[in-house]
């Protein structure tokens, strides 16, 4: 576990792949403020600046671009939203499983019938269903 020392006084877990405040290493970044307007392109030490004057945290958005782009915003806020995001997608999820149904070629008519009722409900609750011919001994000779 990682933490992060920022600027209002709290210390928040950060993964190692986040660049948040002191973890911003380039020398220019374009910042953005907490209400999204641009205040142009500042040097790292002037936007933490900016960002403590604001309580706020500095986090770099956009590593990749031209001029990295930085935003002034709360952090933690910040990530709680992002899990609540995360959360909720992998609640609405459906996760499809596959089910195996295996016949034999002397099956009777009523097994037959109830593995067919198990595979139809399967394939209504929304799960792959496999069907095998299983064949035993002295039937692989006879496979048709």
């Amino acid at each position: 576990m990682e933490v992060a020392f920022i600027s209002n006084n709290k210390y928040i877990n950060t993964g190692s792949d986040e660049l948040v405040n002191e973890k911003i290493r380039f020398r220019e970044v374009l910042v953005i403020d907490q209400n999204g307007e641009q205040l142009g392109v500042k040097t790292r030490n002037e936007a933490l600046r900016i960002a403590g004057d604001a309580s706020m945290d500095l986090v770099c958005v956009a590593p990749k671009a031209q001029t990295p782009v930085c935003r002034i915003m709360d952090y933690g806020k910040y990530r709680f939203e992002q899990q609540k995001k995360q959360k909720e997608m992998k609640k609405n999820q459906k996760i499809v499983t596959l089910k195996e149904a295996q016949l034999s070629p002397t099956i009777d008519v009523h097994d037959f019938n109830t593995k067919l009722k198990h595979s139809i409900k399967w394939l209504s609750d929304g799960d792959k269903v496999k069907v095998s011919v299983r064949f035993r001994g002295r039937q692989l000779a006879h496979i048709d």
